[in-house]
């Protein structure tokens, strides 16, 4: 199997945010909390990159440090595990979800159909944010709490796309088969439809996980997503945007770390599409 060079690019650079996240303790030259200098000292990537400030003469952290003097490429990458954690699992259950409800309410047909679309409907009507800054700001917020709403809010899109290709591949006569054999909802679902739904399900994955990133890391910017003393992407930009007057960079870092991920994982779905466009007929 040949992969093409911008899939190797994004596998290995997915690859890379994914490792650094999983095993972030053993990574990261210090503790998540840990002051280890002075406010916003200069990095060693600018110094050597010579985009440092003038006057600089050398720089012991590679990205320099906070507004408080932690490590910022420590920061960086727990903020990493938080968000890529949080976004991952918000994924799973939305693709879970509005997928099994997108393929049922498709095969049922019915009321049972336009109940489950018109509810969808009215939560779609109102923008997941706004709904997202009310819930959470009356319940507590934890990792838990953050998951299970920002996946189910997102479910409602993936149930359109599920139920839009399931109507197109319940009509087919692998389907109608499997009806005439008497087989049950299920076998349908997850025999039938599911594989033949696969194509566009995987290419929606990748740009639903960025959906997510870009969701949690605009909540803890808003100060209501990821609490201290976690750190993610977003939170790392609240707390740092004030040295942004100053000429310091420490607010980007997070900005350019959530578009390589976003532009790496776009390219392997792009791969994964590619390869998976063919539908396949019933296993029955």
């Amino acid at each position: 199997m040949r992969i093409p060079l911008s899939a190797l690019i994004g596998l290995f650079i997915t690859g890379v945010y994914f490792f650094c996240a999983i095993f972030a303790s053993w990574v990261a030259p210090y503790g998540m909390a840990e002051t280890v200098g002075e406010v916003w000292e200069p990095s060693r990537l600018g110094f050597l990159l010579g985009t440092a400030p003038e006057g600089t003469v050398d720089a012991q952290y590679w990205l320099g440090t906070d507004q408080i003097g932690r490590d910022l490429l420590t920061r960086m990458i727990y903020g990493g595990q938080t968000t890529i954690l949080i976004a991952t699992a918000a994924t799973i259950l939305s693709f879970t979800t509005g997928s099994v409800l997108g393929f049922f309410a498709a095969v049922s047909g019915g009321w049972v159909d336009q109940a489950i679309s018109r509810f969808v409907d009215l939560v779609m009507s109102i923008p997941s944010l706004i709904l997202a800054l009310v819930i959470l700001s009356a319940i507590d917020v934890t990792v838990v709490t953050l998951i299970v709403l920002m996946g189910l809010l997102d479910s409602t899109r993936v149930f359109r796309l599920a139920r839009a290709v399931a109507v197109d591949i319940s009509v087919m006569e692998f389907v109608e088969a499997a009806r005439l054999r008497g087989e049950k909802i299920a076998w349908i679902i997850f025999r039938e439809i599911l594989p033949n739904a696969l194509s566009p399900l995987i290419a929606e994955m990748g740009l639903r996980f960025i959906f997510m990133v870009l969701f949690i890391s605009t909540l803890s910017f808003l100060g209501i997503g990821v609490q201290p003393p976690l750190a993610d992407w977003g939170g790392i930009v609240k707390e740092n945007k004030d040295g942004i007057n100053f000429g310091i960079g420490a607010a980007l870092y997070p900005a350019v770390a959530i578009a390589t991920l976003a532009i790496s994982v776009n390219l392997v779905a792009d791969w994964v599409l590619n390869r998976t466009t063919s539908l396949k007929g019933g296993r029955g």
